[in-house]
């Protein structure tokens, strides 16, 4: 093989991709087939790299120099300049705000600086659709060590010993769920590993990137799950709205079983195991186990009463053990570098990282993984760049639709899992919404119950009715309706619905609500005493101006104002009193010169 002088690395995630990334690999190509230099430079399209707001991103390596926003017609540039002259096209090297116009690699970048990659240490590293590569990177070597050293306890007090909680957000001890079903008693034997790559919170996409960066992580984590549960049969539950992932994990399992890491008689070994993709129509309630697995059995997807528990009876009724795409991508790490070293990294209680899709208003959107026990404030003004505009931060809303909204004074909370249970929010499965002072927190609720409460799956009552008794509450307060006592309606069907809700969905909807009206409580009172919207975003509730320009003075208007609000004389620009507006829209219909306006 020819000695490569330069590693020309494309993003391949979803994102970028859908900017074009595949057309720039192309073209590199064709340019360095121009410049003969095709032998001396490889190019590799990987994963997600994290930065998903400047794809497609171009990473040229032995330099680590960080291109950004690379457009097709830059290609015939950015190879003359860099790969055959040997110096870099600063136009398109992505610089940090406060750092003038210094190029900066990948490595000297602030939105890593921080970040410790465990989950996604290969995710825009290695050609996914490459096992080789995989395999050049450790891949497959836990494997090979569970098989031929370790027993089955061995495997599971390893992954109890390294801390390690489920990422799917309950953040379950995982070697615990492992030995539950480890223990389990299948009266023909039959066990199961299931994944869940559902991923249906709004603005999360961890797993994915995941699936399409990393996918052998995966398969090889969820044969060392068999192994120690007893099972000889895996399924990837993923959504089928992820072409990309689904695509490169039949790859990387069809790779696997051709090199003998699938099916029989692994590292010539007894032990057997296989993995079936199963996709899902994108129902955010299969993100819970149970209505997991009822969709992979075929079944409606909604969730079941518990107990029995799938570490007893799961899926066709056999013991199951079920993680997410994040928790398994930890566990072979844990395998070779061992419980201690992984343990060494968080907080006492919540070990490890932590990926997030961080989004909202922000400055670096994309996805990042951190140490637990990394603050708000950290993640916000360090590794996210802080907020666009100058504006002001107001909150952080984590755990996806189901989580809380946390305010400006507690941003140097440390993230870890009990941590954003104690002040009204949750881990769930890492969507980091960030929102600025132009966000009003009654319409954010609103958004979100809005979203749990179409996807309910109508099961329980408290849920099915619950949540849309909420959200009608929440509609006639932003609609300028809002009633006394609204809001202690509100909290008391939130407590209702999470007390006796069936499912996690349903038991953690109204968190966005509870959080909002805890931290901002003035922002319910505005809308529902003042008839005021602070943030200047519910229509109903914004104040009515006449323009002084165009009015003529016809009183029109004040003539069909029912509640009186509009004066002034014939001729001359009339004026509303905004504490006697009811906000009819009366006004609006009747001025022939659409002088009159919401404001």
């Amino acid at each position: 093989m020819a000695y490569k002088r330069s590693q020309v690395l494309i993003c391949g995630g979803t994102g970028c991709t859908s900017s074009g990334s595949m057309t720039l690999v192309k073209e590199i190509k064709k340019e360095l087939v121009k410049h003969d230099i095709l032998d001396e430079v490889e190019v590799v399209a990987t994963g997600c790299f994290g930065l998903c707001e400047l794809g497609p991103v171009v990473i040229v390596y032995p330099e680590g120099t960080f291109y950004s926003r690379v457009e097709a017609t830059d290609i015939s540039e950015l190879v003359e300049e860099h790969l055959v002259k040997g110096r870099p096209l600063d136009r398109l090297i992505y610089t940090e705000k406060g750092d003038g116009h210094h190029p900066l690699s990948i490595n000297e970048l602030g939105f890593f600086k921080k970040q410790k990659r465990i989950a996604l240490a290969n995710c825009g590293v290695i050609n996914p659709e490459n096992i080789d590569e995989y395999i050049g990177f450790d891949g497959y070597m836990a494997l090979e060590k569970v098989l031929l050293t370790m027993t089955p306890i061995d495997v599971i007090n390893e992954v109890k010993a390294s801390g390690l909680r489920g990422r799917g957000g309950g953040g379950f001890p995982t070697g615990l769920k492992w030995q539950f079903a480890h223990d389990a008693v299948s009266e023909d034997g039959v066990k199961y590993v299931a994944c869940n790559a559902d991923e249906g919170d709004p603005g999360a996409f961890m797993d994915r990137s995941v699936l399409e960066g990393d996918p052998h992580a995966l398969i090889e984590a969820m044969a060392i799950a068999g192994f120690a549960v007893g099972a000889s049969k895996g399924y990837v539950y993923v959504r089928a709205e992820y072409p990309i992932a689904v695509h490169r994990l039949q790859i990387a399992i069809d790779q696997a079983k051709e090199y003998g890491l699938l099916g029989e008689h692994i590292f010539e070994t007894d032990f057997a195991f296989d993995l079936e993709i199963r996709l899902g129509a994108g129902a955010f309630v299969c993100g819970e186990e149970t209505a997991l697995m009822n969709s992979i059995e075929g079944k409606r997807g909604e969730p079941r009463p518990r107990p029995p528990f799938p570490a007893n009876k799961g899926l066709f009724g056999k013991p199951t053990v079920l993680n997410n795409v994040e928790t398994y991508a930890n566990i072979p790490a844990i395998i070779l570098k061992g419980a201690e070293w992984f343990a060494a990294v968080g907080t006492e209680k919540s070990k490890g990282t932590k990926v997030f899709a961080l989004g909202g208003k922000i400055n670096n959107t994309g996805l990042l993984e951190i140490p637990m026990g990394t603050t708000l404030r950290e993640i916000v003004f360090e590794i996210g760049g802080g907020i666009p505009n100058g504006k002001a931060f107001k909150a952080a809303q984590t755990g996806g639709p189901s989580g809380g909204c946390i305010p400006a004074s507690l941003l140097d909370t440390k993230i870890d899992y009990d941590n954003l249970i104690a002040i009204g929010s949750m881990m769930g499965s890492g969507g980091l919404i960030v929102m600025d002072e132009d966000n009003c927190m009654v319409d954010v609720a609103r958004f979100f119950l809005d979203f749990t409460q179409d996807e309910s799956c109508g099961k329980c009552p408290p849920c099915r009715i619950g949540t849309k008794r909420m959200l009608e509450i929440l509609e006639r307060i932003c609609d300028g309706k809002g009633v006394k006592g609204d809001i202690e309606r509100l909290e008391e069907l939130a407590v209702g619905i999470k007390a006796s809700a069936l499912c996690g969905l349903g038991q953690t909807a109204p968190n966005p609500v509870l959080s909002t009206i805890h931290y901002f409580r003035d922002e319910y009172e505005a809308h529902i005493n003042d008839k005021k919207c602070p943030a200047g975003v519910c229509k109903h509730l914004l104040d009515y101006t006449i323009d002084p320009l165009t009015c003529k003075g016809c009183g029109i208007c004040a003539k069909k104002c029912p509640a009186e609000a509009i004066t002034g004389e014939k001729k001359k620009p009339y004026t509303i009193d905004t504490s006697k507006c009811i906000k009819c829209n009366a006004c609006i219909e009747a001025c022939p010169f659409g002088s009159i306006s919401k404001a």
